[in-house]
């Protein structure tokens, strides 16, 4: 669900997506580590500008909110600076809400040495079910 500052919607005030909506936006690829898995891991999904061009978003903020209520603030400009990809594949499995699915918030990390700040790390949000654009 993406709610708030957006032009496009289907339904009152939201843009409500099921999984085989999300999976037709441009396909995105990233290899990288996380701070919670071993190993560089391989992530498909969308990228998180994508998204916010699709809804027509227009606020600065972006708010996630995760199935176990974490909350979390982003500057909408992050995600023209970076390539954040919401992944919904991890090796080439659906992610589950058992394993950090249906959809993970995934920085380049390993592309951006700044991003392998701790900061960034809690920006990676797991169980990923709305945001909320300001």
């Amino acid at each position: 669900e993406v709610q708030g500052a957006i032009g496009k919607t289907n339904a009152e005030g939201a843009a409500l997506f099921d999984m085989e909506m999300l999976q037709a936006l441009p396909v995105a690829r990233l290899e990288t580590s996380t701070a919670v898995t071993d190993g560089v891991r391989s992530f498909e999904g969308f990228l998180m500008r994508d998204l916010l061009a699709h809804v027509e978003a227009s606020g600065n903020t972006v708010t996630a909110t995760a199935l176990n209520n974490y909350v979390i603030d982003f500057d909408a400009q992050e995600f023209e600076r970076y390539d954040v990809v919401v992944a919904y594949r991890m090796d080439g499995e659906m992610l589950q809400p058992s394993d950090k699915g249906p959809l993970w918030i995934v920085y380049p990390r390993d592309q951006h040495t700044e991003l392998q700040d701790i900061r960034y790390d809690y920006r990676w949000v797991w169980q990923l079910m709305r945001l909320e654009i300001r």
